[in-house]
């Protein structure tokens, strides 16, 4: 029934089950089918709502994800606060394959994804100049600190449309942009959160360094991000159970009132 749940939480590759006492909730969108029924359990008495953006069997590649009906669906169960981990590469040598990074900045490099809940007749323009929830960043950096976890406090994520891995041309570029995470999801994803007034955090899994790094990385594969992601799935899991309990059941973040102002209406 909606309401269940407070906080949501998108799996990355890899990362598809991590609660006890499942039960799914089939929710139907006006934007279509999420990638998979909603998954609602606990974490330490704390109602969660759990969907994996790739559906189930991995079956929907990044640029074929139905961001809308995901964000949608989460929303309609009284989701307020998004946690989104995912599986990304690394454009500096000092973050390094097996780290976190809790980004505090995005990159958008995709093109034709359905990006908007807002296509009229009402213009909305909403700010996105800070993506990531103030309240969240720190709570999801406390967690990693306290489990010895090696965190990167702030970086910066650009989205490029996947499916296909960078050319090293292209890597390198973002590198000299100063980019730090390098991922295939965070957009439209954690834009359409702001949209509904959901705080969103990311928390990215370093699997690769990106092609384009100094000294000529090995090229990515695919097979090589899920063995890195895999080994580290336990860290994750660990990560997100320290983090669901520390959040705290009032918002006092600008998250909430994303829409205040943002319509020109007639």
């Amino acid at each position: 029934m909606p309401g269940e749940a407070r906080i949501g939480i998108f799996g990355g590759s890899g990362f598809y089950s991590f609660l006890d006492d499942v039960h799914e909730v089939t929710v139907d969108t006006p934007y279509g089918s999420p990638s998979a029924p909603l998954s609602i359990g606990t974490v330490e008495g704390v109602p969660v709502a759990f969907l994996p953006r790739h559906g189930v069997a991995h079956h929907l590649p990044p640029h074929m994800i139905n961001y809308r009906a995901n964000l949608w669906a989460l929303k309609e169960q009284g989701v307020e606060r998004i946690i989104g981990p995912c599986a990304a590469g690394s454009l500096k040598r000092e973050v390094k394959p097996g780290e976190f990074v809790v980004c505090d900045q995005l990159v958008d490099r995709t093109n034709a994804r359905k990006d908007t809940f807002y296509d009229g007749a009402i213009t909305t323009h909403v700010s996105f100049a800070d993506p990531y929830c103030p309240e969240l960043r720190p709570l999801a950096i406390g967690a990693g600190q306290d489990l010895d976890i090696t965190i990167h406090e702030r970086g910066t994520v650009v989205t490029v449309q996947g499916p296909r891995f960078s050319t090293r041309a292209e890597s390198r570029w973002y590198q000299g942009a100063g980019w730090e995470v390098i991922n295939m999801t965070q957009y439209p994803e954690a834009y359409l959160a702001r949209e509904l007034e959901i705080c969103y955090v990311n928390i990215s899994l370093i699997t690769d360094y990106d092609v384009g790094l100094e000294g000529d990385a090995e090229a990515v594969s695919h097979a090589d991000v899920l063995e890195v992601f895999e080994a580290n799935n336990e860290r994750l899991r660990k990560l997100l159970f320290s983090l669901v309990p520390r959040i705290p059941q009032r918002r006092d973040c600008p998250c909430g009132s994303a829409l205040t102002g943002a319509r020109l209406e007639p």
